[in-house]
């Protein structure tokens, strides 16, 4: 009887002896798992020192996590014998194992294409600012989704489903699926569209028929909108797509433009020096394109003699535009108190008959 007890004794200190080296396992891999992740970093960043930049890294962090599971699985693997753990179990602990490395790879390629990422930066330089911001994070989502998506299929093959079937089990939703996503869709091929064909960019001021303000944000399925107003509307890209679209960023120049309706019994002499003067005015104010000044005698209609004035400045922004106008407009109207010509305004005669 006492034998007996002596070696359960010493099959219990055995496998307390075990579990302890398994929780030296799992605590090894724990505190070391950082200064490895910080190894393999270094291996493949060989010109960088900074001890920042490599922790900064798309890959530290999920070697990082990798590291910490694989002391766990490590130490699965070495209490099997001693705890007697079935082959099942094991087969279980093995796929949970490689499921969680397989989406901590993932998580980490993913990183590795956002657009604060070292890699995109390094590639982003490359192109010498061919490609916008916008289509660039764009390209970057489309990858990333990719990837998440490869990596949901190696997880459900992983777990032992058969991709065959399911595929055909998608062939006989597609219908439903694809007839209940059409605006979806559309959505989708309008924001390929839009970066295609770049009608506008983040930052740009554009006008539709029934929105204005600055593009704030372009996604797979809407743009998002700063109204002047202050407010966001998410238009979707496949109204956008289909619209026309005023792109008020891309104007190189703006134009300045009015009609001063004189009267009629105006002396031709003081009309002539009033268009010297306000010719030679524009000609003198900078910002003015001195080839695209026009002061001409326009038309007689039956108020008085019509002078159009016209000139493209620089002042492209709707402020400065319209501080320009108004500087123009004052120094008109002083040339023709200076002048002392008037305007004609809309009368009528009428004739009573008694």
């Amino acid at each position: 009887m006492n034998r007996i007890v002596e070696i359960i004794e010493y099959l219990m200190t055995i496998q307390i002896i075990d579990i302890l080296i398994a929780v030296a396992i799992i605590l090894f891999f724990r505190i070391f798992s950082s200064a490895m992740s910080y190894i393999i970093v270094r291996m493949f960043k060989i010109t960088t020192k900074n001890s920042k930049k490599i922790k900064e890294s798309a890959f530290y962090q999920p070697l990082k996590a990798f590291f910490i599971i694989l002391g766990f699985y490590i130490a699965a693997l070495f209490l099997k014998s001693p705890l007697n753990i079935s082959n099942e179990v094991m087969l279980v602990i093995t796929r949970v194992f490689e499921i969680i490395s397989v989406i901590v790879f993932a998580k980490g390629l993913a990183q590795s294409f956002t657009p604060k990422s070292t890699l995109v930066q390094k590639i982003k330089n490359r192109t010498d600012g061919n490609v916008e911001d916008s289509m660039f994070d764009f390209m970057l989502k489309v990858i990333r989704v990719i990837i998440y998506i490869i990596t949901g299929f190696i997880v459900i093959t992983l777990l032992g489903v058969n991709l065959n079937g399911l595929v055909a089990g998608l062939g006989i939703g597609g219908v439903i699926v694809t007839l209940a996503a059409q605006d979806t869709a559309k959505n989708l091929f309008g924001g390929l569209v839009i970066f295609l064909d770049k009608p506008f960019i983040v930052g740009d001021w554009i006008q539709m028929d029934n929105y204005e303000g600055t593009v704030e944000d372009i996604t797979f399925r809407s743009t998002r909108v700063r109204t002047f107003e202050n407010s966001l509307v998410n238009i979707p890209n496949s109204i956008i797509s289909n619209s026309s679209i005023i792109n008020w960023s891309k104007m190189e120049k703006r134009r300045y433009r009015t009609h001063l309706c004189i009267q009629i019994d105006t002396p031709l002499e003081k009309l002539e020096k009033f268009k010297a003067r306000v010719e030679e005015m524009l000609q003198k104010r900078e910002g003015i394109y001195d080839e695209s000044i026009i002061v001409k005698f326009d038309e007689i209609n039956d108020n008085g003699i019509n002078v159009l004035v016209c000139s493209y400045t620089d002042s492209i922004d709707y402020p400065s535009y319209i501080a320009e106008k108004e500087n123009i407009n004052y120094k008109i109207m002083k040339i023709l108190r200076e002048e002392n010509i008037e305007l004609a305004y809309d009368t009528k005669t009428v004739y009573v008959k008694n």
